[in-house]
């Protein structure tokens, strides 16, 4: 009985972690005869699982979706992870799910083992958002392009482009990557035949369309040095120059990679070239480095930061 309790165990853990599966594909991998996969498939049945069965070249079993939510089998690295993501979920990264995740992660403490539960408190109490997004995520978008990125299913979307145009894009999602306070979405665009760089906040109505694809070598092999070389191609509105009081070294060691250009200067302080859209957040990045500046450029920022400085006297005063 321990024997058979295991194996099913590990089927409904396989079940869980793709969306669907040949009959094959399980009885290998629980080394079972189909006879014995039926049975289990049935027990997970009358404990409540909906398991379906379907016929056919692109036949196999799917875990679907139930009236009620059955439990639901985490190694530890997974419920860790889980904890990690509800935290930064109720710090806000994503709108409308602050509320939800906290009761979330508080149900997940409750029946975690005393080890792993310490680890999340830790993480907890040593873990403080330094700041929050300046662009938000609706939950509901993440979770259809990360489901279509897991399924390897082809998605359609309206798109706004950085010039407020609108289109409709039909592609294959291969992975998110959040990066810069903002998720971005590499995928292999169908119509222009090419790959292209999605942000979430800019996609509305996402749609899956039952069409699954092949996954494709990501060019350069690695999704998230894509996105972030193909963030700097792109052109954009500012180009800030300022002169810091401190390093080329010392400020090197405080950016994020890719964030800037530092040049040292032969005075001992350093020159710094940083690229943006918004303001605030060229603005934030200068004075986050917590040294002293001089701006050369663009007059832009120079008058946002000038405006900046008369209001913080003002409320000082």
């Amino acid at each position: 009985m321990a024997d058979t309790t295991a194996r099913v165990l590990q089927l409904l853990s396989l079940l869980q972690a793709r969306r669907t599966w040949s009959g094959g594909e399980l009885m290998g991998r629980l080394e079972v005869s189909e006879r014995t996969l039926r049975r289990d498939i049935d027990r997970l049945r009358e404990l409540g699982y909906p398991v379906r069965a379907t016929t056919g070249p692109t036949g196999g079993y799917q875990l679907e979706a139930g009236a009620d939510i059955p439990p639901l089998l985490l190694d530890e690295e997974e419920a860790v992870a889980i904890a990690i993501g509800l935290r930064t979920a109720a710090g806000g990264t994503i709108t409308g799910i602050e509320e939800t995740s906290v009761r979330a992660l508080a149900k997940l403490e409750q029946v975690l083992p005393p080890r792993i539960r310490r680890q999340v408190n830790t993480l907890q109490t040593t873990v403080v958002p330094v700041i929050r997004p300046w662009v938000t995520v609706d939950a509901e978008i993440l979770i259809a392009v990360a489901q279509a990125c897991r399924d390897n299913e082809r998605i359609r979307f309206e798109y706004s482009a950085r010039d407020g145009e609108r289109s409709e894009r039909n592609v294959e999602p291969h992975q998110l990557v959040s990066i810069h306070q903002r998720w971005y979405l590499l995928a292999f665009d169908r119509d222009r035949d090419d790959w292209r760089t999605f942000r979430l906040d800019r996609m509305a109505s996402p749609w899956a369309t039952r069409a699954r694809f092949k996954p494709r070598p990501i060019p350069g092999g690695d999704a998230a040095e894509y996105v972030q070389q193909s963030l700097q191609a792109r052109p954009t509105r500012y180009e800030v120059t300022a002169t810091l009081e401190a390093s080329a070294t010392e400020i090197e060691g405080r950016l994020h990679h890719g964030q800037g250009r530092v040049e040292p200067t032969e005075d001992g302080r350093c020159v710094i070239h940083l690229e943006g859209d918004y303001l605030e957040w060229l603005a934030f990045q200068i004075l986050w480095l917590g040294v002293d500046f001089e701006i050369h450029g663009p007059p832009e920022l120079v008058d946002y930061m000038t405006a900046l400085l008369a209001r913080l006297s003002r409320t000082l005063a």
